[in-house]
């Protein structure tokens, strides 16, 4: 086997969308050559400035172990450096109707809405959301905090947003001094008279989110949805966001992926996605979580194609152990317990397109690939990868 120099990674499933390993300055500075003046939504979940290291799950279950994610601990100056730089080239990337959301908590709040203000302007404020969740412990020497704050801002004089994709039934609970009554047409509403008018509530007319979200938990520890990631947001709550504030085919982007929430969310929603971030355990965990999501119908058809570029270096320098055999026309092979991820394929202008994989390997399963030549491209847990040829 002879290992080979690789730009990225090719997929016919787990798109529309497109993820660059590499800091969300330097992605941002790379997208604006193609992506300039074309996002409609982006959403940032930075770090919030905590001084704490995070972590993400890795391996099968039983024998997962921690891998470190990233360091939470830029000096204050460094970290408001860092993401004026960010704000900037996201101002630049929005379309002249897109809107920003800026998830942050009460550390850096104040000091970010500022910056906002300077670099979307006071007037393109539109709204500071509330997210409110009952998850984790209890204080005792001051109130327990147990909200984030989502900083809203819009690019231009005026920004697309539809309230109605994110209204809610009223539904049929029970209304204090309400009588419950059907319409001729078979409705059920609520009455009530008040100054000498009636009010109706149909059951069915929607209820429509305020500024503040009561009703998105934060995600338990054996939520379904949990993808070992350990500042995971729910599916939920960027749901919202990206139905209010983009339409089908929209580009939505997310320049610290994390989790990957943001893409499973868009690509579920039928937008097209660009997430960054310059963590190899980042690029794990979406790798995993897209393809495991999505089935590969039309291979590289523009709705279903997902490419991801390596700006930071991941390619490292030891040897896969995995046992490659040869049968007839088929190339059988066998990962150990130190693989998170293992591909067959071929290259292209210097990616790897992949034609089969696993995204949980285990030792004593096997991947058939056929063929008369084998690249191989593969991720320990840690998050480094080789590409091979065989």
């Amino acid at each position: 086997m002879a290992r080979i120099d690789c730009s990225g990674e090719i997929y016919g499933a787990g798109g529309p969308g497109l993820f660059m390993l590499g800091r969300a300055e330097k992605a941002g500075e790379e997208l604006l050559q193609s992506y300039a003046g074309k996002v409609r939504l982006i959403y940032l979940d930075p770090p919030f400035g905590t001084g704490d290291t995070f972590a993400v799950k890795s391996g099968p279950k039983g024998k997962s172990v921690k891998i470190p994610a990233y360091a939470d601990n830029l000096s204050q100056d460094k970290y408001m450096e860092m993401m004026y730089r960010v704000l900037t080239l996201c101002k630049e990337l929005l379309t002249p109707d897109g809107t920003i959301y800026l998830h942050v908590d009460y550390r850096m709040a104040a000091y970010l809405k500022v910056m906002m203000d300077e670099i979307f302007g006071r007037k393109n404020f539109v709204n500071e959301i509330i997210w409110a969740y009952k998850s984790g412990g209890r204080a005792t020497k001051h109130f327990s905090r147990k909200h984030d704050d989502i900083l809203v801002y819009r690019k231009g004089g005026s920004n697309y947003f539809d309230i109605l994709s994110v209204g809610i039934p009223r539904g049929p609970e029970r209304r204090n001094h309400m009588k419950q009554q059907v319409d001729e047409e078979g409705r059920v509403y609520y009455s009530i008279r008040s100054g000498g008018k009636v009010y109706k509530y149909y059951e069915d007319s929607l209820v429509f989110p305020s500024d503040v979200w009561t009703d998105i938990e934060h995600l338990h520890q054996r939520d379904p949805e949990r993808t070992g990631y350990s500042t995971q947001k729910p599916e939920a709550l960027l749901k919202r966001i990206i139905l209010a504030s983009s339409q089908e085919g929209d580009i939505v982007a997310d320049l610290f992926s994390g989790s990957g929430t943001t893409a499973a969310a868009a690509a579920k929603l039928g937008r097209r996605w660009i997430a960054a971030d310059a963590s190899p355990a980042a690029l794990m965990t979406l790798r995993k979580r897209l393809l495991d999501c999505h089935s590969d119908t039309s291979m590289f058809a523009e709705d279903h194609r997902m490419e991801i570029r390596y700006i930071a270096d991941v390619q490292g320098g030891k040897k896969p152990d995995v046992t490659v055999k040869r049968e007839k026309d088929s190339f059988i092979l066998y990962p150990n317990e130190d693989l998170s991820y293992i591909a067959a394929g071929h290259m292209e202008e210097r990616a790897f397109v992949a034609e089969s994989y696993d995204t949980a390997p285990v030792p004593g399963k096997k991947l058939a690939v056929k063929g008369e030549r084998l690249t191989l491209l593969v991720s320990d847990l840690y998050g480094n990868i080789s590409v091979w040829e065989y």
